[in-house]
């Protein structure tokens, strides 16, 4: 009797064994399932604000004008009658005109994340357009420097590119990476491209990529300036000397200006299309001749402080202030409540002129 009754409490509590082990195991398989399920629910939770936030993130690709990480190439480009036509003029998304010696001007085009095979006429560098160079992180092409280029290229570690090191002087073969053109006399008819300036810059060690944003404030709709400040700016005059004006004249049917130079009307070389721009700036900036013992009539601008000008798109203007605190900052362009001005998604010319101009827009 006592052998039957060992017999039963073993089975019982053999019972009672297995009923917690298959409790137990219950409770863990559960568990883990719980965990597999808030798993993947943070996961699919995770995915849904990353798509969120990806979605509300501003991309810089969705500006057709400067979108990418390709670091900006510029180029001073020759300005005289004689290098009339430029080349590739209408590919830059910013090109800045500014006086120099002789009541000329040069222009300094600014291209990203486009790789025209020619530019130029290429002319030597001046000292203020590095202002512009370096808030738009640019590599600086031209073809020769003035001493006060050379001095202040070296203080603000400009990277740059000077063609004198590898023009051929001769026609354009396969190898050329600054050449010549007959069809225009020296020295108007130096050229180069940005595949060149670009091989050049990786064989020199320079950043050939670029994260900086913008100066301007692109926005994606279209910029209408219609406040009760804004004038109609159809016909755009101005005059950098008795003997060089710009003219700029709307087409309502493209939204575009026409850009006229010297009386004439400026054609891109290589397209033979007219000179077009979406949006003018013009900022009016004190300027003096330098005394620097050469007597060739060099010329300092004053580009930092708060300067007047003007931003004109589609067919209207109104007056904004250019800021710029320091040489090697950005230029911010405000309304005259200070407010940063939106601009059109296209290229901009910047129009630097002397503060006394009397630029007429009508």
């Amino acid at each position: 009797m006592k052998k039957e009754v060992k017999i039963a409490l073993i089975a019982i509590v053999l019972i009672m064994l297995g009923v917690v082990i298959f409790f137990t195991i219950t409770r863990k398989t559960n568990k883990q399932q719980g965990e597999q399920e808030n798993l993947s629910t943070l996961n699919d939770n995770n995915s849904l604000q990353e798509e969120v936030v990806e979605k509300e993130q501003p991309s810089k690709e969705e500006f057709q004008i400067f979108h990418g990480t390709d670091r900006a190439v510029a180029f001073m480009i020759d300005n005289n009658v004689n290098a009339q036509p430029q080349a590739s003029i209408n590919q830059a998304y910013m090109v800045y005109e500014i006086i120099v010696e002789g009541n000329e001007t040069r222009l300094m085009a600014v291209f990203k994340g486009v790789q025209p095979d020619s530019v130029g006429p290429i002319r030597s560098a001046r000292h203020y357009f590095l202002d512009y160079v370096m808030e738009n992180d640019a590599i600086y092409a031209h073809l020769g420097l003035s001493p006060q280029a050379d001095e202040q290229m070296k203080t603000y570690k400009i990277q740059n590119i000077n063609g004198q090191l590898y023009d051929t002087g001769k026609a354009r073969t396969n190898t050329s990476r600054y050449w010549r053109v007959s069809y225009k006399k020296a020295p108007h008819n130096a050229y180069t491209n940005v595949p060149s300036i670009l091989s050049i810059a990786k064989e020199k060690n320079y950043r050939t990529t670029s994260n900086q944003d913008s100066v301007l404030h692109y926005v994606s709709h279209e910029v209408m300036l219609d406040s009760e400040n804004a004038i109609t700016a159809n016909t755009i005059t101005i005059p950098y000397a008795s003997s060089h004006k710009v003219k700029y004249v709307y087409d309502a049917t493209t939204q575009r200006y026409t850009r006229w130079s010297k009386g004439k009307k400026i054609t891109e070389e290589t397209t033979k299309e007219d000179v077009t721009t979406k949006n003018i700036i013009i900022t009016f900036a004190k300027n003096y001749t330098l005394n620097d013992g050469e007597n060739k009539g060099r010329q300092d601008v004053v580009t930092v402080g708060q300067l007047d000008g003007y931003y004109i798109t589609n067919g209207k203007a109104i007056k904004i202030k250019c800021v710029k605190n320091a040489r090697g900052e950005q230029t911010t362009y405000q309304d005259l409540k200070g407010n940063e001005i939106e601009v059109n998604d296209g290229n901009t010319w910047v129009n630097i002129c002397p503060i006394d101009a009397n630029v007429t827009i009508e």
